[in-house]
């Protein structure tokens, strides 16, 4: 008898143990928080990263190795929002070849300075540099030499092309009550040339220096 009574004894300490532990309001309330804190926090990063995705540019050029117009969007980052990175896509007409063409490009710009003119809503960008790889979508252009040439006679390829740029640059920034599409725009020019054309002037010397440079035009807007 006394040896049920015992038993019975542990098993409800036993039992009673178990509901503190387990069901007990502030241990359950205490988990659900911790829990709830873990989600929203990868919830959180989940969005910050997709944020970053959004662009936060909008490109218009006309000219400078990417066809003859082109446009694009890109990013903004840096302490100074002094790197951009854009994705660019360009339509180069026929004129004498047997139909027009697409070109993809990816630009990567970097602008060290942006001096406000006087307390006006305009600045100034002395210096542009840019580096970009273009890629034309076509069968007459190829990345490796085809087996119909012989080996070495075309040594580099012609569907992909490494440009280089400088320029300069003039932005405006949009009043907030008349912006719709971005808070600032900016007009910008550039001069540049690709592998081809320096390599081309190097084997060449009768090639004229001022024929390896283009000149370029475009216009970007700055979303946010």
């Amino acid at each position: 008898m006394k040896r049920c009574f015992f038993r019975l004894t542990a098993f409800v300490a036993t039992i009673a143990c178990c509901s503190n532990a387990v069901a007990g309001p502030d241990f359950v309330s205490e988990i659900d928080s911790t829990t709830n804190a873990q989600y929203y926090k990868r919830i959180a990063q989940i969005q910050s990263t997709w944020n970053e995705l959004i662009p936060s540019t909008l490109t218009l050029q006309y000219a400078g190795s990417m066809g003859m117009i082109s446009g694009g969007f890109g990013w903004k980052y840096g302490q100074r929002d002094q790197w951009e990175t854009d994705l660019m896509f360009g339509y180069l007409p026929k004129f004498d070849s047997d139909k027009a063409k697409f070109v993809m490009s990816v630009k990567e710009n970097f602008v060290p300075w942006d001096c406000p003119l006087g307390q006006s809503r305009v600045s100034f960008s002395p210096l542009t540099a840019s580096a970009y790889l273009t890629s034309i979508f076509s069968n007459e252009f190829w990345p490796k030499q085809p087996d119909r040439y012989p080996d070495g006679y075309y040594w580099f390829s012609t569907r992909f092309r490494i440009n280089m740029a400088v320029g300069q640059r003039i932005s405006f920034v949009i009043p907030q009550e008349k912006r719709k599409l971005a808070n600032s725009l900016a007009l910008f020019y550039e001069i540049g040339t690709n592998d081809f054309y320096v390599l081309s002037k190097w084997s060449n010397s009768s090639i004229k220096l001022v024929d390896i440079f283009h000149l370029s035009l475009g216009l970007k807007f700055m979303i946010f």
